[in-house]
């Protein structure tokens, strides 16, 4: 019998890659979330089953069709790891090109107790709470620059 989540995440993939070659030829505006949530001097990051799976990320998705970006923040984080978040900090956005796509992320950060993220074996291999000030590597393309506008957030709150 085949496991229903090995079987989806491979669709994944193969999805994956055949939106990377809609991207080449059609450069789509997206939107998209990147969260950050932290416990203590921890920030959670996660491995996707897709693209780059060897990156260590911040959570986080698109936005879908007529989605606050906040609420965009709460759907991905609950869908991807179990957790349901509701006090968030915005962050503020950015705008980057990449994989022939432009994107503007929306990013937010919320800060937990010891909480267990249960990841979502079709999107996310691995899970795991790493020191905010050293993250693993590789990471993936705008972890470090996220992680550097929610130190700049909690030092504003703190002066």
């Amino acid at each position: 019998m085949v496991d229903r989540a090995w079987l989806l995440s491979r669709f994944y993939r193969v999805a994956y890659q055949a939106a990377r070659v809609y991207w080449f030829f059609v450069h789509p505006n997206k939107r998209g979330v990147k969260c950050v949530i932290t416990r203590g001097d921890e920030v959670l990051l996660v491995r996707h089953t897709y693209g780059d799976r060897r990156a260590w990320e911040l959570p986080g998705g698109s936005i879908k069709r007529g989605e606050e970006p906040l609420a965009a923040a709460r759907r991905e984080t609950l869908e991807e790891l179990g957790l349901k978040i509701s006090d968030w900090v915005a962050l503020g956005d950015f705008f980057a090109k990449h994989e022939h796509r432009a994107d503007t992320l929306y990013c937010f950060h919320a800060v937990v107790d010891d909480v267990s993220p249960v990841a979502d074996r079709v999107e996310i291999a691995e899970a795991r709470w790493f020191s905010s000030a050293t993250p693993p590597l590789p990471t993936g393309r705008f972890v470090r620059r996220i992680l550097s506008m929610s130190e700049g957030a909690a030092s504003r709150a703190a002066g």
